[in-house]
């Protein structure tokens, strides 16, 4: 059980990292139209270090900030902070092209109406579509299917919204100190019988990228200039990419999937992390650009072991692949991934 409570960041009080106050804007569903990322945007440019970062759950980082309070303030006229008490458990990953967004907004719009669940940890998550059910949510919706901890143990709903802040407020009466509904002892068994189950045949949960594109392009390492695409619509997806309308401006993120950059990732690193034991981004860098290379452990000099042939530099991963400046190994994909761990004296492979 966890000893201590959790601690993410949110859009108002904000994590201080090496490099500065780290802001985390939750954008339910990913979709922000074109007047709002462009507050997000120059709020970046102004107020930050100049970048944005895409997140797992894709929502957005600002880092470098000096405090919340001017960022608060833009969000807020923006409509991207419509609850002080809730906006750290807005998390809601939907399928990214499909039309969901409507559920999303009710979705949201339900949770953060309920008082009794602005205590709910920054970890709760939600997911909706198929194609994002294998994220590991602690509550899920595909067409009529209410997953638990990810796993579909039989319910079916027909009012998706009464579903899942039925089920997040037995969540919160049963969760303790947990931050995720798989922590809670018996917590899925509970939240199943309270619903009840069909004999439905029950559905594998999946996750499916999004493939790089002109209208689905990815940001290398999930770091974005924030002068890029202004004006611009997106919707943010899981893998750090965006989904954009056709003919918009594209230039330096990735369309092509056969790029080396595709599925690989990597957390902030130094000199942003104080914990972080390695500048991970420049490590990652040089690795795609050294074709010669064959395993990024030889490129950090341990040499110690193989991977496997699983990736090869400058080529496309056969998995996903993410990099780590510590043991937290934060920002590491949902799913099989091939990570790389620093440890001070190069970087472990981990499987």
């Amino acid at each position: 059980m966890r000893s201590h409570p959790d601690a993410c960041p949110g859009a108002v009080e904000l994590h201080q990292a090496a490099d500065g106050g780290l802001a985390r804007i939750r954008v339910p569903g990913g979709t922000l139209s074109a007047a709002q990322w462009d507050v997000v945007r120059l709020a970046a440019l102004e107020l930050g270090s100049g970048s944005l970062e895409l997140t797992s759950r894709a929502n957005l980082q600002i880092r470098g900030l000096a405090d919340g309070l001017e960022l608060g303030a833009r969000l807020r006229a923006a409509g991207l902070l419509p609850s002080d008490t809730h906006e750290r458990i807005r998390n809601i990953i939907a399928a990214p092209l499909e039309p969901n967004q409507p559920l999303v907004d009710a979705l949201d719009a339900a949770l953060c109406a309920d008082p009794a669940l602005a205590s709910l940890p920054g970890r709760f998550l939600v997911t909706v579509g198929s194609s994002v059910s294998g994220l590991g949510g602690d509550f899920g919706r595909v067409d009529d299917v209410l997953l638990l901890a990810g796993t579909d143990t039989g319910v079916r709903v027909h009012d998706p919204v009464d579903a899942v802040v039925t089920a997040a407020r037995l969540f919160q009466e049963l969760r303790g100190s947990a931050w995720r509904l798989s922590e809670v002892d018996d917590g899925v068994r509970k939240i199943t019988e309270h619903f009840g189950t069909t004999d439905a045949a029950r559905i594998t949960p999946a996750v499916t990228p999004v493939a790089p594109s002109p209208t689905t392009p990815g940001v290398p390492l999930g770091r974005l200039d924030a002068q890029l695409l202004p004006g611009v619509p997106v919707r943010l997806t899981p893998w750090r990419s965006l989904v954009v309308p056709a003919g918009t401006d594209v230039s330096g993120l990735i369309t092509d999937p056969a790029s080396p950059w595709h599925g690989v990732s990597a957390c902030t690193g130094r000199p942003g992390c104080a914990k972080s034991l390695s500048d991970v981004r420049a490590d990652v860098q040089e690795w795609l650009a050294r074709p010669e290379l064959s395993d990024p452990l030889e490129m950090i000099g341990m040499g110690t072991r193989s991977p496997q042939g699983a990736l090869q530099s400058g080529s496309i991963p056969q998995r996903p692949v993410h990099w780590s400046g510590c043991s937290r190994r934060c920002g590491r994909p949902a799913g099989d991934v091939i990570e790389f761990v620093a440890t001070g004296d190069g970087y472990e492979e981990i499987r």
